[in-house]
């Protein structure tokens, strides 16, 4: 990720979680879907969270596996900062890196790999290489759940993506200056299609992947490494 998207996420950091809500307006779902996906049956689930920034994902996963072993990186050393000070005193087992996640020289595999609002600042070639990376740390058995942004289908529905976004957020009482710094961050975005981004994950290796939930941008997609048939199902588990 280039230096201006880590300068505006280093002066987000101390405001990130409390716009999140206002920001994204399926907030709930958005998010309750992509904890929902993450399955097992094992205690002590080593989980990985890719690009993430102040822990808000991991804070949602962590009343449902709190003996697992959670590894958060994201390249603003400020975001994870945050992400500290939000798991302190709670006994989680939680190690930080810092560090681009492209490159990170990761040293051992996950049973689950998660990531909220990060990958979409890749270019689609960088998705791709991120995604086969991201196959081989997935221990047999586990997946990757990425609650991100896809690219409508047509110029028509990127506007009107755009469009709905922007009313949303002029009606969430969310201060202008706060709505504009987003506005200044989205234009960093490279958002790539949803079929898109299943296929690359069936690319990296996934047997299963699909785009499971959508609201306009907003979209959570779901890869499973799995040896023969999928027979795994999927208790919903909500915020």
């Amino acid at each position: 990720m280039n230096d201006k998207v880590k300068a505006q996420f280093d002066a987000a950091a101390r405001e990130y979680d409390r716009e999140r809500r206002q920001l994204i307006p399926c907030f709930d779902d958005f998010y309750g879907t992509a904890v929902s996906l993450v399955q097992s049956d094992k205690d002590n689930l080593s989980i990985l969270d890719v690009g993430a920034g102040t822990g808000l994902l991991t804070s949602f996963l962590l009343p449902l596996y709190p003996n697992a072993s959670y590894t958060l990186i994201d390249f603003s050393e400020k975001m994870l900062d945050q992400a500290r000070e939000r798991f302190a005193g709670t006994g989680a087992n939680i190690r930080y890196a810092t560090g681009d996640y492209l490159a990170y020289p990761f040293e051992e595999k996950f049973d689950w790999i998660v990531s909220s609002l990060s990958i979409h600042h890749l270019a689609d070639e960088e998705k791709r290489r991120l995604f086969a990376k991201l196959h081989a740390l997935t221990n047999e058995g586990g997946g990757f759940v990425n609650a991100d942004q896809a690219a409508g289908e047509s110029p028509f529905f990127e506007r009107l993506y755009d469009r709905r976004w922007e009313e949303s957020v002029a009606q969430s009482g969310l201060a202008t200056s706060a709505i504009e710094a987003s506005k200044e961050r989205r234009l960093q975005d490279r958002n790539a299609r949803a079929r898109e981004q299943v296929q690359w994950l069936k690319q990296a290796g996934y047997s299963e992947a699909d785009c499971v939930f959508r609201f306009y941008h907003f979209a959570v997609f779901c890869a499973l490494k799995r040896k023969g048939p999928t027979t795994v199902s999927f208790d919903k588990k909500r915020l």
